[in-house]
C-alpha cells in the first residue's frame, strides 16, 4: 500500500469510528486533495464531514479550534508546508495554549495534516520543512511517519489524542509502498524506533530521510562499518532516551533532516544527547541538513537536500576524530 493510501485508510477508519471526526481543508472533497490523500472520502461521508474550505489557512485552523471546543475532532489539512504561515498565529497562540489557559478545562483535539519536505520538483513554498518552528511551541505534538504502516497507525493515534497533533507527512514518500498491518498497531506514535541495529555509529533521522539513511547504512556496511539507524518519528515530545542510549552504545551520532541545519531540530537532538551521553561519545554529534537559505529552484534541489553521499561524508568525519582515550 502506498503511504498516501495508508493515510486515506486511517482517515476512513476514524471517520467510521466516531461521528464527531471530520475533515476540513482546501480541495480535499471532490478533488480528493492535490495528492489525492483524501480521495473518495467526501463521496462516502458527505460534504458535512469532509469539508472543502475556502483558500484561507487561518480560517481552516480557527474553524477547527472552534469545532474542537464544541466537541468535534477535526482533522485539518494544510495543502503545502509553505502555506501554513497564515495560520501560524492560530496554531501557536491559540491551539497550543487553550488547554493550559483554561487550567485543563478545555481540550482541543485538533489534528493538522501537513505535507512537508522537498524532492518533488515543485516551486517555492511547496517544499519547506518548518518543524523546528512548531517544536519550539509547548502544547503541540509533532509526529512524522516514514513508511505506510507507521503512517496508518500514527494518523489514527493522532486523531484520538486529546492534545493537538501536527502530522508532518513526507510528500516525497507519498508513493512509497509497504506492508500495512491494520490489525497490529505500530509502536506508540510518540516514541523513536531503532530500524537497523549497529555497533560503530548511529544515524538518526525522520520522515523523508529515513529511506536515505537506511541506504547509507547499507553502503557503510560494505565499507566495514556497522551503522545503527533510528527513526525519530516523534519530534515533540522527543524520545531522546532511545537516541541517547544508541549513541552511548555506538559512541558516535549523526543527525540528518531536510530543514536547514542552522536552528534546525537536529541541534536539539545534538544538545540532549551531549548532555546525556557526553562521556561515552568518541566524537561530537554531527548534523546533516539543508543550507541556511531559501529553498532553491527545483533544478537545484538535489544540491540542497541531504543524500547518501552527505550522510556518508558526515560518518567519515565522525570516524576521523581522534579518540579522547587514545
Amino acid at each position: 500500500m502506498p503511504l498516501a493510501k495508508a493515510i486515506n485508510a486511517a482517515l476512513r477508519e476514524e471517520l467510521n469510528a466516531d461521528e464527531r471526526t471530520l475533515l476540513i481543508g482546501e480541495d480535499i472533497g471532490a478533488l480528493g486533495g492535490v495528492f489525492r490523500v483524501t480521495d473518495g472520502l467526501q463521496a462516502d461521508f458527505g460534504p458535512h464531514r469532509v469539508i472543502d474550505s475556502p483558500l484561507a489557512e487561518s480560517g481552516i485552523i480557527g474553524s477547527s479550534i472552534g469545532l474542537a471546543m464544541r466537541g468535534y475532532r477535526p482533522v485539518a489539512e494544510i495543502q503545502f508546508d509553505g502555506f501554513v504561515f497564515p495560520s501560524f498565529n492560530q496554531i501557536t497562540s491559540q491551539l497550543a495554549k487553550i488547554h493550559n489557559r483554561t487550567d485543563g478545562a478545555v481540550s482541543v483535539p485538533v489534528t493538522i495534516r501537513m505535507p512537508y519536505g522537498g524532492r518533488i520538483g515543485s516551486i517555492e513554498h511547496h517544499s519547506e520543512s518548518p518543524e523546528a518552528l512548531f517544536a519550539h511551541t509547548a502544547g503541540l505534538r509533532l509526529i512524522t511517519p516514514s513508511n505506510p504502516h507507521d503512517a496508518y497507525w500514527m494518523m489514527r493515534q493522532a486523531i484520538v489524542s486529546e492534545d493537538p497533533v501536527i502530522v508532518l507527512e513526507p510528500k516525497r514518500r507519498y508513493w512509497l509502498k509497504g506492508e500495512v498491518d491494520t490489525s497490529t498497531p505500530a509502536p506508540d506514535a510518540f516514541t523513536a524506533q531503532v530500524l537497523r541495529e549497529g555497533t560503530d555509529a548511529t544515524l538518526a533521522t525522520y520522515g523523508p530521510l529515513v529511506s536515505v539513511a537506511l541506504a547509507a547504512a547499507e553502503v557503510a556496511a560494505g565499507q566495514g562499518r556497522s551503522v545503527e539507524v533510528i527513526d525519530v518519528r516523534s519530534i515533540s515530545p522527543l524520545d531522546d532516551e532511545t537516541i541517547a542510549r544508541s549513541a552511548a552504545k555506538t559512541q558516535r551520532l549523526v543527525v540528518a533532516h531536510e530543514a536547514p541545519t542552522f536552528g534546525g531540530f537536529g541541534a536539539e537532538i545534538a544538545a540532549r544527547v551531549s548532555e546525556r551521553a557526553y562521556h561515552r561519545l568518541l566524537a561530537p554529534v554531527l548534523r546533516v541538513g539543508g543550507f541556511h537559505m531559501p529553498y532553491p529552484p527545483s533544478s537545484q534541489e538535489h544540491r540542497y537536500l541531504p543524500d547518501i553521499d552527505r550522510m556518508l561524508e558526515a560518518l567519515d568525519r565522525s570516524f576521523a576524530y581522534p579518540s579522547p582515550r587514545a
